[in-house]
């Protein structure tokens, strides 16, 4: 089945089944020591077996109905046992989107308590769908047409064209309100900026409004040697193969870096060099960004090993690839699941490339969280989910700690994405944007992810700096509260780690800001202890963004 739309070139779309249930583990340790991959992947392979094997169990403690199944989407072991084993739903068969848990037990497998994406039944009045899958695929092929050529704000675009081919999975929807038997669909296209679009959409299956649409592609608003447009001299771990060196790292996970040529599809042409010195620093040698490309993903993988335990971005021990030199004057860095890989354009005029560090941080980060939190990408999970790829790409960058990329709390300050030297956000201050909010109120939720992401920017930046006006790396700030209160920050590390451990641990697909700071004080008090100064610094950071 294939429709064409009259607004342009009909590009493939398919159906999924609530997309892939994608597993990683990791084991919490503030200061991991080195892995080896084989042994860590042994180390997953156990976690996700013991979380396995305990889902009949947890699933009798939660009181989960007969016909409901726990499947195991993550686990995490702590030094002294404690498990907090990750699980999604189904109902009969059908996948639950909203029904994520996760279940804290001691190291006796005896249930201590639970985070549930959504509280009560997710079972749905029927189980029969009043419309077909094909009224389902042309409510949903229509809804996504109904938004080409219309950009609801400065940070998105339009789809230029849409096309559907395939049918809808049924799944339950249950991550708001009452839980319906619905449709979940892929549609495919291109936006007018050039960026591939996988809008996931959820129609309920008996009238077909649409439930959820999200956007799968994230963009950001936008022993050889390297130098590079944004990284200037760095080393890099490349491959030789007897004739040639490659850019590619077998030490971490096997990544590696493409040329796609200004093509907009392909998997690009792997980087090959005969002295193993690549990149001028020149935008005209176009080894130059490959050289920020691969060091962008060297650094994230980095600082997530040494940082958290964590062997790429999935946990398994798996390198993503980068693709430089995406389509044309192509003004945008992205993120993909499907391909699993980085994909950056070159700009303005093809001179202006987007291969910042913190850019290739943020955008991986979104890896990150869609294979722990899972959180949703719109409304105040959507703001968490943005805030979370913002934090930790300014700590990948802080971790690099470039000469050439001072690190700060300004995001993708050296790409100029906005022609006037600004960057894309501020974190100490995020309404300096002109969009961003600087504390919670109730149309937070309303707003556009990029920019209800400022709420949980400005409490990471309290929570590590402090309020009131300092200077960092050379960098002036000035950071107020929402309530007029006077904050010394706890050190950006201890930040972090509390931040990392929330996300993996505590947070739920549906989490929103009253939930996120429950979930770091409860992983500021497995760090550092119930009442301790980080646990009320936590608690004064969250007030001091009207989060109470």
């Amino acid at each position: 089945m294939k429709r064409k739309l009259a607004v342009g070139a009909v590009l493939s779309a398919s159906a999924v089944l609530a997309s892939a249930i994608q597993v990683s583990a990791g084991i919490a340790q503030a200061a991991p020591s080195p892995v080896g991959q084989s042994a860590a992947a042994q180390h997953r392979g156990e976690i996700l077996a013991l979380a396995d094997s305990q889902a009949p169990a947890a699933g009798r403690a939660l009181g989960v109905s007969g016909q409901e199944k726990l499947v195991v989407k993550d686990a995490i072991v702590d030094a002294d046992g404690t498990r907090h084993l990750r699980y999604e739903r189904t109902f009969a068969g059908l996948p639950v989107l909203g029904g994520d848990l996760v279940v804290h037990q001691d190291a006796k497998g005896n249930v201590k308590s639970q985070d549930r994406a959504v509280q009560g039944s997710i079972a749905p009045a029927s189980l029969t769908p009043k419309l077909s899958a094909d009224q389902a695929a042309a409510k949903a092929t229509g809804s996504v047409q109904a938004t080409v050529g219309i950009a609801r704000d400065k940070d998105e675009v339009a789809l230029a064209s849409v096309g559907s081919t395939g049918a809808p999975k049924l799944v339950v929807w249950a991550a708001s309100g009452t839980p319906r038997l619905a449709y979940q669909t892929v549609v495919e296209g291109v936006r007018a900026d050039g960026t591939p679009s996988s809008q996931r959409l959820v129609t309920d299956a008996a009238t077909g409004e649409v439930l959820s649409t999200h956007e799968e592609i994230q963009t950001a608003n936008a022993a050889g040697t390297g130098n590079g447009v944004f990284v200037g001299s760095v080393p890099l771990t490349t491959n030789y193969t007897g004739s040639t060196y490659e850019l590619k790292d077998a030490t971490r996970g096997g990544q590696y870096t493409v040329d796609l040529k200004n093509r907009k599809n392909g998997s690009g042409t792997l980087y090959t060099d005969a002295d193993n010195a690549w990149g001028t620093g020149s935008i005209s040698s176009g080894q130059s960004a490959a050289v920020d490309a691969q060091f962008g993903a060297a650094a994230t993988w980095d600082y997530y090993k040494n940082s958290f335990g964590r062997l790429g971005i999935r946990g398994d021990g798996v390198g993503a690839y980068s693709r430089v030199h995406y389509g044309s004057g192509y003004v945008n860095a992205f993120w993909s699941d499907q391909c699993f890989c980085m994909t950056y354009g070159d700009g303005a005029s093809n001179t202006h490339p987007l291969t910042e560090l913190d850019v290739a941080g943020h955008e991986m980060t979104h890896g990150v969280t869609a294979n722990t939190a899972g959180l949703n990408y719109s409304g105040e999970s959507g703001g968490l989910n943005e805030a979370t790829s913002d934090i930790f790409g300014t700590m990948v960058e802080f971790s690099a700690n470039l000469a050439k990329d001072t690190p700060d709390y300004l995001i993708g300050e050296l790409i100029n994405i906005n022609g006037n030297g600004t960057p894309l956000r501020y974190m100490d201050k995020p309404s300096k944007d002109g969009g961003s909010a600087d504390s919670w109120s109730s149309s937070v939720g309303s707003l556009d992810v990029h920019y209800s992401s400022g709420v949980a920017n400005h409490f990471f930046y309290l929570l590590a700096e402090g309020s009131g006006a300092k200077t960092i790396n050379g960098v002036s700030y000035n950071s107020p509260t929402s309530n007029g209160s006077t904050l010394t920050g706890i050190g950006r590390d201890k930040a972090a780690q509390i931040w990392y451990r929330a996300l993996t641990v505590y947070m739920t697909s549906t989490t929103n800001y009253k939930g996120a700071r429950t979930a770091t004080l409860s992983a500021a008090a497995d760090l550092y202890g119930n009442g301790s100064a980080e646990y009320n610094a936590v608690a004064a950071a969250w007030s001091g963004v009207n989060v109470n």
